[in-house]
């Protein structure tokens, strides 16, 4: 079980998870993002998510990311993890197995696959938090787990201390903002994290308390910066930030010939690549990684922003 007290707030970007052209994990090339992003002011990582590719990874997979991250990230920052799976046992599985790590907590969605709806979903929280001490956050994503969580049982989750948080990644900024609004009234049981890279300037006007941003393994700083600025409410310089950040989200659109993870997460990766941060942009299979003109396009949005200098080298 936890409570809010143990919450982890501020950016905490969704950690990639770098290949080597034969698809094994690239460890130097995981060590350089993980100094990106700590060097970028970042207050903690969230590994193993869907930016992080878990869904295609095994269970040997999975224990090998965390023993990476963890052993660079060496309590420089809070590290949380996913324990994402179609059901309630095998996540508490994937807990057991991260138990050994040092981790401030473990990141569940919905069960999914299987259909279910409010009370399997409340059980399955409820069993999950009670097989750790280490806190738990509900990560909200209906597009890959087709269940939309509903504010009233995510606030009711937090006021009992099975959840100390929400990643929020519905994209839904109507129920987030109630969300906020119920959350805000009740005390604040829950710190709301937001994924919604191009859409984080009005999450904090509702009440976000950070965000998780795929993009910020890219610019972290350019978060960290936005961050800090509604810290102060700085509303201006939140929108200059944000709206540059969405400038640099445009690489995501560049590869037509592409959807869901192979375009968003294969876009972060190639603009690593150019950025001299990973060796290589391949995917997790059977995704295959960008190509051709795209590239140079995005090449074209990374120098706009100031990414990169004119002779094509990391700014």
């Amino acid at each position: 079980m936890t409570t809010a007290s143990h919450a982890l707030t501020g950016v905490v970007p969704p950690l990639l998870t770098p290949l080597t052209a034969e698809g094994e994990i690239d460890l130097p090339s995981l060590e350089r993002l993980v100094g990106r992003l700590l060097e970028g002011g970042v207050d903690g990582i969230f590994a193993l998510g869907s930016s992080g590719e878990v869904a295609f990874w095994d269970d040997a997979r999975r224990e090998a990311v965390l023993e990476a991250v963890t052993g660079t990230v060496a309590g420089q920052v809070p590290v949380i993890a996913g324990v994402i799976d179609m059901q309630t046992d095998r996540v508490i599985q994937h807990v057991r197995a991260a138990e050994r790590f040092d981790l401030a907590g473990y990141v569940a969605t919905a069960p999914f696959y299987a259909v279910t709806g409010p009370e399997e979903i409340e059980r399955h929280f409820r069993a999950v938090a009670a097989a750790t001490e280490r806190p738990l956050w509900a990560y909200d994503i209906p597009v890959c787990v087709h269940t939309k969580l509903s504010p009233a049982q995510l606030l009711r989750l937090g006021q009992d201390g099975v959840i100390a948080g929400v990643k929020d990644s519905s994209g839904d900024d109507v129920s987030f903002r109630r969300l906020a609004a119920a959350n805000r009234a009740a005390g604040s049981p829950l710190a709301l994290l937001t994924g919604h890279e191009v859409v984080v300037d009005g999450a904090y006007l509702a009440g976000a308390d950070g965000s998780v941003p795929g993009l910020g393994n890219v610019d972290p700083a350019g978060y960290v910066r936005m961050h800090r600025a509604a810290q102060a409410e700085d509303w201006a310089q939140v929108r200059v930030e944000q709206d540059r950040l969405a400038q640099l989200f445009e690489i995501v659109f560049q590869p037509t010939d592409k959807v869901g993870p192979a375009a968003g997460v294969g876009a972060f990766k190639t603009a690593l690549r150019e950025l001299g941060v990973f060796s290589t942009n391949v995917m997790a299979s059977p995704m295959t990684p960008i190509e051709g003109e795209a590239v140079d396009r995005i090449r074209e949005i990374l120098a706009a922003v100031g990414l990169l200098d004119g002779a094509g080298a990391r700014a």
